[in-house]
């Protein structure tokens, strides 16, 4: 983006020092030195980029209250963003050494201009502009190359993150509303008090207006969770470090009724899987397939090795949910247990642990949660409710990256796209200036206006052309650095580069358009008269 303002700046300065040719020429034939040339023009550039730097900083202050409040959600949390004076000053000292940069190639261009032929031309010849067309040309190519590089990484995003909305989670976030109750370490003397505790919750919300069904889980999907060792009844015993894992969740009966995760096969959890009751758990197809391939799973036992001498039975198979990302390329091997046969030590090591709840409602399920978190207090007013939100929310916050970069980089694409589209505007408009008699010339020996139009469009397009076909190598030698943030979509997809480079030859062709239409107009007897 700075490469592109910077090529930006300085074609803009060429242009306009060119148009103050003679005015250069007379000062230098009246003694003004190569030195104080460029002194002078580096004088307004630095002027301009001081006047620039001053107004950023103004908008900075509004533009940081601005990100903070539309990304709140992609923002880390542990730190406040704020304007931090250092970083002000380094961009502050940066606009004005790149403005300063900017100025310098029209400065030189400005110094090597002979007085003499500059001061017998006129306005209208342009002889003599060869080597500077070549180098506004070059400027244009610096500007539109970039901004196809960034056109694509855009497109990239925005693809992947239409691929990751259309992913199947192998539940139903719609209408599910999802808290956080925060326990204290010694809230409870031992898990069977705890699991009476969420019990009563889970009961009390049940009872509320608009509820379906309730449920809770260790950790929603998406927001991580316990990965543990398992070892298969009947299999080889192996060292721990060697034995498979699998996503461990604990469960309450009705967890996969409110989440619509559906039974394949067997049963999901009751109420009468109790403490006392034999050891039962769920799996998913995934682990099913993974562990049992071709063989049917339910009656198999299995032992986890976290939890030594409680072997547990296998009585149902549930589908398969992410658990850990949406862009997991396979589905989670996932193992369930019911959060009443959570069994831990009640020594001294004894700590109580929090559950996420999700509660299913009707449409506009966020209206619930005043009475949810009512419904909880009365039970014990002690307990916090945190982090109330839609699972759609949550599901949200777990591709909050991959916004984040698309919502930058469509940023980054817009600027650069209109600044291609001002550089491109202004070389053609201080082109046709500079071309006037010629143009006048061309329609009095016959030239038809569409054919003015055609050769303003061509040489507009000519710099274009050539900056997307740097573009597209670029983009290509560079689209590696996205791998870790695309999903759904090859680095390389060839769609996105062409549309990429169809957006940008479109603004490039709209830029040419209003000069070349200056052009059609030019009326040749008035243009030789002026002449």
């Amino acid at each position: 983006m700075l490469l592109i303002a910077c090529a930006n700046v300085a074609n803009l300065t060429l242009v306009r020092t060119m148009g103050r040719r003679k005015e250069i020429a007379i000062r230098s034939a009246l003694g003004a030195g190569r030195r104080r040339v460029v002194q002078q023009v580096l004088a307004e550039s630095l002027l301009l980029s001081l006047g620039g730097g001053v107004l950023g900083l103004g908008l900075s202050l509004f533009g940081t209250k601005l990100v903070v409040k539309v990304l709140s959600d992609e923002l880390p949390q542990f730190f406040e963003v704020h304007v931090d004076l250092p970083v002000l000053a380094f961009t502050f000292a940066i606009a004005v050494v790149v403005g300063v940069l900017a100025g310098l190639l029209p400065a030189l261009s400005a110094t090597r201009t002979n007085p003499n032929d500059a001061l017998k031309q006129g306005l209208g010849r342009t002889d003599s502009d060869g080597g500077h067309n070549r180098t506004r040309g070059v400027l244009v190519v610096t500007e539109v190359a970039p901004s196809l590089v960034l056109l694509f990484g855009a497109g990239l995003m925005i693809r992947t993150l239409g691929a990751l909305r259309a992913v199947k989670p192998g539940y139903d976030p719609d209408n599910v509303l999802t808290m956080q109750l925060g326990i204290a370490a010694k809230k409870f003397a031992g898990p069977a008090q705890q699991m009476q505790f969420y019990d009563r919750v889970l009961e009390r919300l049940r009872q509320l207006p608009g509820v379906q069904s309730t449920g809770a889980i260790d950790n929603l999907p998406t927001q991580g969770g316990s990965m543990q060792p398992v070892a298969i009844e009947g299999r080889p015993v192996v060292a721990m470090a060697d034995q498979p894992e699998v996503a461990v969740r604990l469960v309450s009966p009705q967890y996969f009724q409110a989440m619509r995760i559906p039974t394949v096969r067997g049963r999901s959890f009751s109420d009468a899987d109790r403490a006392q009751s034999p050891d039962v758990v769920v799996i998913s197809q995934a682990m099913a397939k993974r562990f049992w391939p071709g063989e049917e799973p339910i009656g198999k036992h299995l032992t986890l090795t976290f939890a030594p001498g409680r072997v547990r039975e296998i009585v149902g198979i549930v589908g398969d949910v992410k658990q850990m990302s949406l862009t997991s390329s396979e589905d989670d091997a996932t193992l369930y247990y019911p959060m009443a046969q959570e069994r831990v030590a009640t020594d001294g090591d004894w700590r109580s642990f929090g559950m996420a709840l999700a509660v299913r409602g009707g449409a506009n399920v966020e209206t619930l949660a005043p009475g949810v978190r009512n419904a909880i207090h009365e039970i014990d007013p002690e307990v916090p409710v945190i982090d109330v939100m839609t699972m759609g929310d949550v599901v949200g916050l777990s591709i909050a990256s991959q916004r984040f970069t698309m919502m930058l980089l469509e940023a980054f694409a817009g600027l650069a796209l209109l600044l291609a589209a001002v550089g491109i505007y202004s070389v053609l408009t201080y082109s046709v200036r500079r071309r006037l008699r010629e143009i006048g010339i061309r329609l009095a020996l016959g030239a038809r206006r569409v054919d003015v139009l055609r050769m303003v469009l061509l040489e507009g397009l000519r710099p274009t052309l050539i900056g997307v076909g740097i573009g597209i190598a670029a983009a290509l030698a560079m689209s590696r650095l996205l791998a870790s943030v695309v999903f759904g979509v090859k680095t390389t997809d060839m769609a996105t580069f062409s549309a990429a480079t169809a957006l940008l030859l479109a603004v490039g062709a709209v830029a040419s358009l209003l000069p070349g239409y200056r052009a059609m107009r030019v009326e040749p007897m008035k243009t030789l008269r002026d002449e």
